[in-house]
């Protein structure tokens, strides 16, 4: 009732009908929006937590990449690139399971060596930049596992190693990984934002195709 005596009328009550639909549509956009995040992570990019210290100082620990699942499907792995990948069947217990990154340096048919500290890929050194360094001095590349310093890529694999070479069990270790193993290229490294940045691809210029 309002001041001049008269009551006022009341809203009518929302039909039955009604909210259900509207609750039927939120359901409906939710399980739409999962779907096609779900979708994302599968075919196009997902990300990745960086948890070792293998690819100093290009990534630190608890940096977060996006990883490219979509282009590899139409553009082959090329030297240089980072990918992410499942430990070899050989290798899985060591890492529980966890998925590795590492940059990749020979490709099939490459012959990859190292002399003296120094990795050659089909006889052409290779200028590494973004190598770990300690006073401005890189690390020189040692071989691991049984000591082999020379390898030759199967087709099919990839052979890949840290960017902190004396900190990274990789493709010297393993020997060259299957390319069903790579879950992707990583491209974007997105988190702390501080560290926004495009992850740059050395041209390894000279490198003759195997």
């Amino acid at each position: 009732m309002d001041a001049s005596g008269f009551e006022q009328p009341q809203p009518a009550p929302e039909p039955r009908g009604r909210r259900r639909s509207v609750l039927f549509e939120i359901a409906e956009t939710l399980v739409l929006t999962v779907v096609i995040f779900l979708g994302i992570q599968t075919f196009v990019a997902q990300p990745y937590k960086v948890e070792q210290l293998s690819m100093e100082n290009t990534l630190q620990p608890g940096q977060y990449v996006l990883v490219d699942k979509l282009t590899p499907r139409w553009t082959r792995y090329s030297r240089g690139d980072i990918v992410v990948f499942e430990p070899p069947p050989s290798w899985a217990d060591e890492t529980g399971g966890v998925p590795l990154i590492k940059r990749v340096i020979g490709l099939a048919g490459d012959t990859v060596a190292l002399r003296a500290g120094k990795v050659y890929v089909n006889d052409v050194k290779l200028d590494e930049p973004y190598l770990f360094s300690e006073d401005g001095v890189a690390q020189p590349t040692e071989a691991a596992g049984d000591g082999e310093n020379n390898w030759v890529v199967p087709a099919g694999d990839l052979f890949v190693m840290g960017d902190h070479r004396e900190n990274s069990a990789d493709s010297r270790t393993f020997g060259p990984i299957d390319q069903g193993l790579v879950v992707g290229r990583a491209w974007l490294r997105y988190w702390p934002i501080g560290s926004f940045g495009v992850l740059s691809k050395p041209s390894y210029t000279g490198v003759p195709a195997s």
